[in-house]
């Protein structure tokens, strides 16, 4: 009868742990945010493409021209660790820097470290 006690403790214990850590982001395709102001022009959770590669298929890199842009999300996959990844489109259609027309960006954590603001 211990045993029983016992076992229905961990079973509850151990089912609330799994609805602490299930993530609550409304994240859905189609929604608009705004491309948020980061120091240095320092985005992490924003995929953009290396300066480089915006040289070499003839864009600008002019990160002033994408801070306050509206942004739509096309699709959410999630990764193999769990982060939700958007790949996400200039509401305006036109391509940031001239040069790329889709971003990749960890939804999650652009949301927490204001790289993306909810409009």
């Amino acid at each position: 009868m211990k045993n029983y006690i016992v076992l229905g403790l961990f079973i509850i214990l151990f089912s609330g742990f799994g609805y602490a850590q299930s993530s609550d982001t409304s994240v859905k395709v189609g929604d608009v945010f705004l491309v948020g102001e980061v120091a240095n022009d320092n985005y992490k959770h924003i995929k953009f493409p290396k300066d480089n590669f915006i040289v070499k298929r003839g864009g600008t890199v002019n990160y002033s021209n994408v801070r306050g842009q509206k942004v739509e999300v096309t699709s959410i996959k999630e990764n193999s660790k769990g982060d939700l990844i958007a790949t996400i489109s200039l509401s305006s259609k036109k391509y940031f820097f001239r040069s790329h027309k889709y971003v990749k960006v960890n939804i999650t954590d652009a949301l927490n470290n204001k790289e993306l603001l909810k409009i």
